[in-house]
């Protein structure tokens, strides 16, 4: 396949899943709204999207370098939403002391630098593990 047509190709994928994973942890996030607290200059929801954007574009990225077929990749892509998803869950049960989106809401920068930490540093090990 042509390296242009193949480079576009894995980045639609990449923007599709990102964009498919996104809108699953806005549904799961139920306190409050992700975009809404974005706009809204909320640094600590930022830190935590944008760790679940790097987390799965990781994974995608080790996928498009070890797969030789699209197909994979957007399986593997998938993977990893789920992946990242069960992630938060598992951040929000290990914090029993505190609800992780509670923190969240309440714009606590710390619990969003973990919760990014968590969402890149799982996102190497998922993508690490693709062979």
């Amino acid at each position: 396949m042509n390296p242009f047509l193949s480079t576009f190709l894995y980045f639609i994928i990449a923007v599709v899943i990102v964009i498919i994973g996104l809108i699953i942890f806005e549904l799961i996030t139920h306190k409050y709204k992700d975009w809404e607290e974005i706009e809204q200059g909320n640094t600590a929801v930022a830190l935590s999207i944008g760790g679940k954007v790097i987390g799965i574009c990781l994974v995608l990225s080790f996928s498009i370098y070890h797969s030789s077929e699209l197909w994979e990749t957007l399986i593997w892509g998938a993977y990893g939403v789920l992946l990242q998803m069960i992630a938060y869950f598992v951040f929000e049960g290990v914090t029993r002391s505190f609800s992780v989106q509670a923190k969240l809401k309440e714009n606590n920068v710390a619990v969003g630098i973990v919760s990014l930490a968590v969402s890149v540093g799982l996102g190497f090990v998922i993508g690490a593990s693709i062979t």
